[in-house]
């Protein structure tokens, strides 16, 4: 199980936020990273460079932190193919739910689009449900 983290959560918030502003402020685009990645994958768009950027940008932060001796703690006690088939569960989620949460839920809800807000409300009440079933009904991590 991961730490309790505030000051990193609040500041990684903080920054998506900002990115999220800036993208939309000085792009006109939503920082949705679902759809910025699929639009920077083959075949060839327009806007393919700001997106590639955007996601180098997203990784790149994370070794620079690193690389100045900045510790990101994170442990996980669920097995790697938990993880990778969740990961894969979640993917097709954001293909059907027409986006991610990133995408509804900071930029989306921030515009009053109701498909957001609606998304946001099925993501939460999904993590509710999924983090109390595995916890107390099942026994697990």
């Amino acid at each position: 199980m991961t730490g309790f983290t505030p000051f990193l959560s609040l500041a990684g918030g903080v920054l998506i936020g900002i990115a999220a502003v800036l993208l939309m402020a000085l792009h006109g685009r939503i920082a949705g990273m679902t759809g910025i990645l699929e639009g920077a994958m083959p075949p060839l768009r327009p806007g393919r460079g700001w997106r590639a950027a955007f996601i180098a940008g997203s990784v790149a932060a994370v070794a620079l932190l690193r690389g100045a001796g900045v510790d990101i703690p994170f442990e996980s006690a669920t097995p790697a193919p938990w993880l990778i088939a969740g990961g894969l569960i979640v993917g097709v989620g954001v293909y059907y739910g027409s986006g991610c949460t990133s995408g509804h839920g900071v930029c989306g809800m921030a515009r009053l689009s109701p498909r957001s807000i609606a998304a946001t409300l099925v993501f939460m009440l999904s993590t509710g449900v999924t983090v109390y079933l595995v916890r107390h009904v099942f026994g697990g991590f």
